[in-house]
């Protein structure tokens, strides 16, 4: 079990920025890599960020490249996703995911993931 909490979440204007935080519980930590997910009102649940166990390496599908970026702090058991010039489109449940990583693969399928958190609303209007 590695429980994860995300928060952060909020209301913003078009423009604006949002960091949120994911905090995991365990000693193992650093053997996950780690994600982001989004979920929107109606819509499938999508990939928005990806961090290796290191954080030496990310990747972002191209909707939020340049927009968001994620980061992580082994030392603190924590993985950040900070997230500027947002959109009205960019309203979705938030979640980060963990998935235990030997090689350093990339993860970008829900289904690949073991541990979720809760979740954390952003809402960003026009």
């Amino acid at each position: 079990q590695v429980p994860l909490v995300e928060s952060g979440g909020g209301l913003v204007q078009a423009g604006g920025s949002l960091r949120l935080s994911c905090v995991a519980s365990g000693r193992t930590f650093t053997n996950y890599a780690m994600g982001w997910f989004r979920q929107g009102s109606g819509k499938e649940r999508e990939f928005v960020a990806g961090i290796s166990t290191t954080g030496d390496w990310t990747y972002y599908p191209d909707s939020v490249k340049g927009r968001f970026t994620t980061s992580r702090d082994n030392a603190k058991n924590t993985v950040y996703l900070q997230m500027n010039s947002l959109k009205p489109e960019d309203t979705a449940v938030y979640y980060c995911a963990g998935v235990i990583d030997y090689s350093g693969g990339r993860y970008i399928f829900p289904s690949q993931y073991d541990y979720w958190g809760q979740g954390t609303q952003v809402t960003v209007s026009s």
